[in-house]
């Protein structure tokens, strides 16, 4: 089974399964810290598109 992850640790949980497969597949479930987050990942999606156009001629306006 997989052991790396880009999340901190008892974010997901891998209980759901791991697949003998090639490629390996693995099924992750969020975990209640994980599940916590999820309202903060929601909005900060939000603030991004809502802010798109300023982030884009921010990055313009840095690379020129």
């Amino acid at each position: 089974m997989p052991t790396s992850c880009v999340l901190p640790p008892g974010l997901l949980d891998t209980g759901r399964g791991w697949h003998p497969t090639v490629p390996p597949r693995v099924e992750y479930t969020l975990t209640e810290p994980g599940r916590g987050l999820r309202e903060t990942v929601d909005r900060m999606c939000g603030w991004t598109q809502r802010y798109l156009g300023h982030i884009e001629a921010a990055r313009s306006r840095f690379d020129a």
